[in-house]
């Protein structure tokens, strides 16, 4: 299996639908939010993929605090089509968003954990991460 990692095109935005479908029951993405992350100012997104196929893709934000000296990268999404899981791209996908984290000069690297998530919690503490607390959220609008 030879896996090709590469920042996403607004050509793949129906593929990276179609995959956070299956992670949130989302039915779309608005496009204006992915051609934002595409254009990589303020986020990225990062397609695995296979035979032109796209297996997965990792989505990356990048925000500012005033508790940071520099910008901090958020992991907004890592999504892997369930056909090809075991397959470590999930593994690919994570190195290579430290790395682009790195490379923008992010001073950390925060993800979130909800309840249908925590069972991935042992996955990213292979990647360094550390729990560091607990998230709260308003639903706005």
């Amino acid at each position: 299996m030879s896996i090709n990692l590469r920042f996403a095109e607004l050509a793949d935005i129906e593929r990276c639908t179609e995959l956070l479908q299956m992670l949130s029951g989302r039915e779309s993405i608005n496009r204006g939010v992915f051609e934002l992350f595409i254009a990589g100012e303020r986020g990225l997104v990062i397609v695995a993929e296979e035979n032109s196929l796209i297996l997965g893709f990792a989505s990356l934000s990048f925000n500012l605090g005033l508790r940071f000296s520099s910008q901090y990268c958020q992991l907004e999404e890592l999504i892997v089509d369930p056909t090809v899981r075991g397959k470590n791209i999930g593994g690919l996908l994570m190195n290579e968003t430290v790395r682009v984290a790195e490379r923008k000069g992010c001073q950390d690297f925060g993800l979130y954990l909800m309840e249908s998530t925590e069972h991935n919690r042992p996955f990213y503490e292979k990647f360094g991460f550390l729990l560091v607390g607990s998230e709260m959220r308003q639903e706005l609008g």
